[in-house]
């Protein structure tokens, strides 16, 4: 399933809301996906985090088209590895989170902030600079 669906991101921003002022909030967001090994069992191998840059690899290596999820504002593809084994990745790109950006802009919250930064995302700081005047301090 996708690392962070809109719906349900959208309805804990909501209940924060509700909670205390939304210039007080800070959405946590991801820069990763991960690449599951089918058919998932529960308790079993976890799956793979892969970079955004590293699933668009993947899909191209298996010549495979990335699809894209409406209703969880997530991309995704499946592909078969060379041991024959089924694979499923969901991760972010621009589209998915321009979508988490659209959300921090309609319900007027303070900003966002990500872990795991080591892992490539370029399109990331132009969409941020694209949607905010992001303001350096303490140089």
């Amino acid at each position: 399933m996708p690392v962070s669906p809109i719906t349900p991101v959208r309805r804990v921003l909501e209940y924060a809301i509700s909670e205390m002022p939304a210039s007080k909030i800070m959405m946590g967001q991801n820069l990763y996906g991960y690449d599951w090994t089918l058919p998932y069992v529960p308790g079993g191998k976890y799956a793979k985090a892969v970079s955004p840059q590293e699933a668009i690899e993947l899909a191209r290596v298996n010549e495979v088209s990335i699809l894209y999820d409406e209703t969880a504002q997530a991309p995704h593809f499946d592909y078969v590895d060379d041991q024959g084994k089924n694979h499923t990745v969901w991760f972010e790109d621009a589209r998915s989170i321009q979508a988490k950006f659209n959300l921090i802009k309609e319900l007027e919250i303070r900003g966002i902030s990500y872990w795991k930064l080591g892992l490539s995302f370029p399109q990331n700081w132009l969409l941020i600079s694209d949607n905010f005047d992001v303001v350096k301090r303490g140089q």
